[in-house]
């Protein structure tokens, strides 16, 4: 079966010999019909409202950019039909990339937001998604987040037909290491990071934790009565006068910054329902500069209307 990818940096892919299997040459034309196998949501023939185009991946595209290829299509294969639509969407997914949740992540992306310029469309296999959700899906639950239905696996064909395979991962999810730090505790040491951290996250409280217990794989922390919310989000009195977070996914792996529980401690969170999700914590350093200006910057500035889905250590 054909398969396709390319490690980040290589200047001969997998995807490009896909594409000369397939189309004989990467389609050099700006315009050209697809046709082939189709998800069950979207009607029969071309499922597109414009014609498809082969352009450059831009610079700007973190995603993708270095994919292995050069060029992609447009309307991609999630019905974006605009460049700076595909862009802000597939920026919501860099901070995933740098959670190294399976290697094969970025080859799955980049097949449905930046497909490779063919004559027809050729979608990620359905073996591929399983393994990238099965090893991925864990991490965005810990920041609160489903797998995406536009991402579900059964939408995409069978391996037995024509589409993108596991390529540089395994065929089974990537199981985390035992001695990874929680993702929760993996912590920015700019500012900047900080402070996206802080536009991401529902609320932000700098507190003292009063109890740390674990139970069902996840830990959860009682804050003690005294706080300052530097940023209010959408809770209400009762969730800031007994607050209690809970670090989903986080029963065995190590956490260095709550090793000590005194002190006080700048955490972050989303609101799920009616629990709070820890989605990051530091230890309170009133002469770090770094934080100190980021901090600054929660009552200074306002967020950015739009910030990634995911954020994390390790962002370039």
């Amino acid at each position: 079966m054909p398969q396709a990818g390319s490690p980040p940096g290589s200047g001969s892919t997998a995807l490009l010999a896909l594409s000369l299997a397939l189309a004989g040459s990467l389609s050099g034309g700006q315009h050209y019909d697809y046709y082939g196998w189709q998800p069950e949501n979207l009607p029969h023939g071309r499922f597109y409202g414009r014609e498809p185009q082969c352009l450059d991946i831009p610079p700007d595209m973190q995603l993708c950019r270095d994919v292995g290829y050069k060029r992609m299509r447009l309307p991609n294969l999630l019905e974006h039909e605009t460049m700076a639509e595909a862009k802000q969407q597939a920026g919501s997914w860099v901070p995933l990339l740098a959670k190294q949740c399976h290697t094969d992540t970025q080859l799955f992306l980049c097949s449905l937001f930046a497909p490779v310029c063919l004559d027809r469309p050729v979608y990620p296999c359905r073996s591929l998604c399983e393994v990238v959700r099965d090893s991925c899906a864990p991490v965005m639950e810990s920041y609160g987040f489903p797998w995406p239905e536009m991402l579900h696996c059964g939408k995409f064909p069978s391996d037995h037909e024509l589409c993108i395979a596991v390529q540089f991962g395994n065929s089974k999810a990537t199981p985390p290491p035992v001695s990874k730090i929680c993702t929760q505790c993996e912590m920015e040491h700019k500012a900047d990071g900080m402070m996206e951290q802080m536009c991401s996250s529902d609320f932000v409280v700098k507190m003292r934790i009063k109890e740390m217990t674990e139970e069902n794989g996840e830990r959860r922390l009682v804050a003690a009565q005294k706080k300052k919310v530097l940023k209010l989000g959408p809770l209400k009195r009762k969730d800031t006068k007994k607050m209690v977070l809970h670090m989903r996914n986080a029963g065995a792996c190590p956490c260095p910054q709550l090793d000590s529980l005194s002190g006080s401690f700048l955490v972050m969170g989303r609101k799920v329902g009616s629990r709070l999700l820890l989605l990051a914590i530091y230890p309170w350093q009133k002469h770090n500069k770094e934080m100190k200006f980021a901090v600054k910057f929660m009552f200074s500035y306002p967020c950015p209307l739009y910030h990634p889905l995911l954020y994390g250590a390790g962002q370039h």
